[in-house]
């Protein structure tokens, strides 16, 4: 099915193709508790820009591998490169225009990301979704 989604002002929006039921994961490392964004990775073939690309500015640290992508407008991250996943992309379910028919919400230890990451490692996997 298709989802449309985007930022809060309106310049940044997407579309998705994923199941009626997503499985999504609520992590606790650093940023994403501080902004409360919910994953739901997927294959980037998967995720089309519809507008707003000269709307998005990058965030990185650590590593760099992440692309943390938000409106330089309104400052809303409705999606990113995760660094788990870097052929993917990462869409925080909270962006989406209309909620999925089911949510299920599984946490994520990523303060201890090192030792937990593989477990993410499937989900931008085109064979495997």
């Amino acid at each position: 099915m298709k989802y449309l989604g985007g930022c809060h002002c309106g310049e940044v929006r997407f579309e998705i193709e994923a199941p009626e039921a997503l499985e999504v994961v609520s992590c606790n490392c650093s940023i994403c508790n501080k902004t409360g964004f919910l994953h739901f990775i997927l294959p980037l073939s998967r995720f089309k820009l519809l507008q707003g690309k000269q709307a998005i500015t990058t965030y990185t640290f650590n590593t760099g591998v992440a692309k943390h992508t938000f409106c330089k407008h309104c400052g809303v991250k409705p999606f990113y490169t995760p660094r788990s996943n870097p052929d993917g992309i990462d869409i925080n379910v909270r962006c989406l225009d209309n909620p999925p028919a089911s949510l299920n919400i599984t946490p994520f230890d990523g303060v201890h990301w090192e030792d937990n990451a593989a477990e993410l490692a499937h989900l931008s996997d085109e064979a495997k979704s």
